[in-house]
């Protein structure tokens, strides 16, 4: 088969974009061809082996010369490391120049690439105009409902603004599957975009299990050192993710003022539009065993997970959580809230719920672990990840599914 993938955003910095890279490097490695169209904004980004790519460039901090670049960011629902801008914020301008620049590379790259399938990321614009797209040359649209998009209909119904909506009106009426990623994310879905139930199913996101497994090879000194720390630490807490105001990591930086001490290191690995207001934060707490190390590609955060004695997700609702999966594929316990798509794989023999915003509990939790009061087998919650989540167990549900809606 020949997929052809779409995302608003890089393959870098988001779940949907860490989500359509390893679906595409999946389905190749299996024999399929596959192409990926998406937003980016610098000259140099990641590049998959077999997966052909189609960027439309955004304006940021770097000119591409000879590149058609939009003179705005790319837009997103409520920030990315590499944008700020939101779908909402889009002058009038800008929302045609968006549609029409998308609608013109999505045309010449299903010409060029002649896909099977197109399978388009986000219930959201460029799933409508991928819709219209398919509709004239009679390819079968795939979407994925990663729940940020809900986001975006949310924003707009609040600000009586129809533009995303009416995209997501297209997308639903042409699109064979409309795929939702946990239990939560299916029910909100369902709630937002009820005429969309029927075409509903729901696959859970699926990690790379080539890239995180339990490596008792990684050493804790080495890694640290590697990352500029020239201390040892007996107890290492990780968090990955955006510094976004839904990540909500001021939460953790106030546990790690009851959990910390000169043995234990908070390590977040991660960027975005909080950054400096969270390191502020940090200096206010007199945290100085926690540091920020920027965004970390999945080499060293196989490494960081490796080394954790927990990995920590407190946001306030994750439509899935591919970051806590990671971790647990590296037989990593994760303390996370119990709230979205966690509750859906962070059980009792992983890890340790808590209440959204309740920064008390989470130190709890921690120190719960690196204390030992309560331990966990390592592989024993590696094995399990695999054999549920892994990539390669996930892709022939697609496989699946695409060749159902070429019948």
């Amino acid at each position: 088969m020949r997929i052809l993938f779409i995302n608003h955003f890089p393959l870098a910095g988001s779940g949907s974009g860490v989500y359509t890279a390893n679906l595409a490097k999946s389905l190749t490695r299996r024999g399929h061809e596959t192409a990926i169209i998406f937003s980016e904004n610098r000259r140099q980004y990641d590049s998959y082996e077999g997966v052909k790519l189609y960027p439309v460039f955004f304006k940021n901090k770097e000119i591409m010369d000879g590149e058609k670049q939009a003179d705005y960011n790319f837009p997103c629902f409520t920030s990315h490391p590499l944008s700020k801008k939101k779908f909402k914020d889009l002058t009038d301008d800008e929302r045609k120049d968006y549609e029409e620049r998308y609608f013109k590379r999505i045309s010449s790259v299903i010409e060029e690439f002649r896909p099977d399938v197109v399978h388009s990321q986000h219930l959201w614009v460029l799933s409508g105009i991928a819709g219209r797209c398919c509709k004239v040359k009679d390819i079968p649209l795939i979407v994925t409902c990663h729940g940020t998009d809900l986001m975006g209909i949310a924003d707009e119904i609040e600000d009586n603004i129809y533009w995303g909506r009416k995209f997501v009106d297209e997308a639903v009426e042409y699109a064979h599957q409309i795929i939702t990623i946990s239990r939560s994310n299916d029910g909100e879905m369902k709630k937002f975009v009820p005429r969309a139930v029927p075409k509903t199913r729901l696959i859970a996101n699926g990690v790379d299990s080539s890239v995180f497994y339990p490596d008792d090879s990684v050493k804790r000194p080495d890694v640290l050192k590697a990352l500029g720390i020239n201390k040892d630490y007996k107890h290492v807490v990780s968090f990955v993710g955006r510094l976004a105001a839904m990540k909500r990591v001021n939460i953790l930086l106030k546990a790690a003022k009851i959990y910390g001490s000169d043995e234990t290191v908070t390590l977040l690995a991660g960027d975005g539009d909080m950054r400096e207001e969270l390191e502020q934060m940090a200096e206010d707490l007199g945290l100085k065993d926690l540091f920020f190390l920027g965004n970390q590609p999945h080499s060293i955060l196989h490494d960081i997970y490796n080394i954790a004695d927990c990995s920590v997700i407190q946001s306030k609702k994750e439509p899935f959580g591919l970051v806590a999966l990671e971790a647990l594929a590296c037989g990593t316990p994760v303390v996370a809230t119990n709230q979205g798509g966690l509750t859906d794989f962070v059980t009792p023999d992983k890890g340790i719920l808590f209440e959204v915003d309740d920064y008390k509990a989470l130190a709890e939790g921690v120190k719960k672990i690196i204390n030992g009061e309560i331990t966990f087998d390592k592989n024993k919650i590696s094995e399990e990840i695999r054999d549920k989540y892994s990539q390669d167990v996930i892709i022939t549900r697609f496989e699946e599914l695409y060749e159902e809606s070429m019948e």
